[in-house]
């Protein structure tokens, strides 16, 4: 039964989950080593107003019509709460949290998902609820072995992100109307871009120069496959897919954090590591074969985000 509803899942809903999945798993470090030259505001405001220039011109060639007023308000409000306030104040915590309890808070983003959810009238069923806890308590118990130092400030910033990425994440499903497709993100990046600068302007932050080759390469990632790609596919998802599986990223990056780990600088993974990926597994395949929102996923070709996750990626 599980594998029938596995199967009814479209493919471009199965690209954008393994694209959220894999890019935001390695973004972090991108983030980390970014910070060597770009301050957390600056940071994030070149990304995405590059990201989003990019992608509203090549719509434009493609003939797609520009946003309306509202459109722009709206995408405006998503873009100011899930770019500026999420990755922004994440950007700011970065250099106070350690990654263990950086980890632990990212893997929560679920749980306030379910409550913004259900103040908005869509409670998750039985099964959605035991996936939630049970990736929660995979995350935390894969984020165990790591050190969980922290600054007020970090923690408060962590905190500040999360409210403002999940509440923003289900207000772009229940209350705003966003442009169709590409182009919604599209506003997204440029109107949370265009915020996010002005912040870092005000807060006196510049670009560190000479630029570090590394930090430009970091960048140059998160642009690309962080912004371009996973962003476009979040957005997708959340327009397609259960909040509980829209968020269940959550619970993904930081296996994929850990295979990095593994891969690039030869850290060692125990029982304790082990364990905790088989359970967060057991998560995302109860979140992946539960209901669906009650309206189909766009069949392949007629979702814009299909092009733009495989194109740009």
């Amino acid at each position: 039964m599980e594998e029938r509803n596995m199967r009814r899942l479209p493919k471009t809903v199965l690209l954008a989950l393994l694209t959220v999945y894999l890019v935001w798993g390695s973004t972090y470090l991108a983030i980390h080593v970014s910070l060597i030259s770009f301050p957390p505001f600056l940071l994030m405001a070149t990304r995405f107003l590059v990201a989003g220039g990019l992608l509203f011109g090549w719509l434009k060639l493609r003939g797609a019509p520009s946003p309306t007023l509202r459109q722009w308000r709206d995408g405006g409000i998503v873009g100011v709460l899930l770019l500026a306030g999420g990755m922004g104040l994440t950007a700011v915590a970065q250099q106070y949290v350690s990654s263990g309890m950086t980890a632990v808070f990212i893997a929560s983003a679920p749980l306030l998902f379910a409550l913004w959810g259900g103040l908005f009238g869509e409670w998750p069923r039985g099964r959605e609820w035991v996936g939630i806890l049970a990736g929660f308590s995979g995350a935390a118990l894969l984020a165990s072995g790591g050190e969980f130092a922290a600054q007020p400030a970090g923690v408060a910033a962590l905190a500040g992100a999360l409210v403002c990425w999940t509440f923003g994440s289900v207000l772009s499903q229940k209350k705003l109307t966003l442009a169709p497709g590409a182009m919604g993100f599209a506003s997204e990046m440029l109107i949370g871009g265009i915020f996010l600068l002005g912040v870092g302007l005000v807060r006196g932050e510049a670009i560190v120069m000479p630029l570090d080759v590394r930090a430009m390469l970091a960048w140059a990632y998160l642009v690309i496959a962080g912004s371009l790609a996973a962003f476009s596919a979040y957005m997708y998802l959340l327009a397609n897919v259960t909040p509980a599986l829209a968020s269940s990223y959550a619970y993904v990056n930081p296996v994929i954090a850990v295979v990095l780990g593994g891969w690039l600088a030869g850290e060692t993974t125990g029982t304790r590591e082990a364990v905790a990926m088989a359970v967060i597994l057991g998560s995302v395949l109860l979140l992946t074969t539960s209901r669906s929102r009650g309206k189909p996923a766009p069949e392949p070709g007629a979702a814009p985000i299909a092009a733009t996750a495989v194109k740009h990626h």
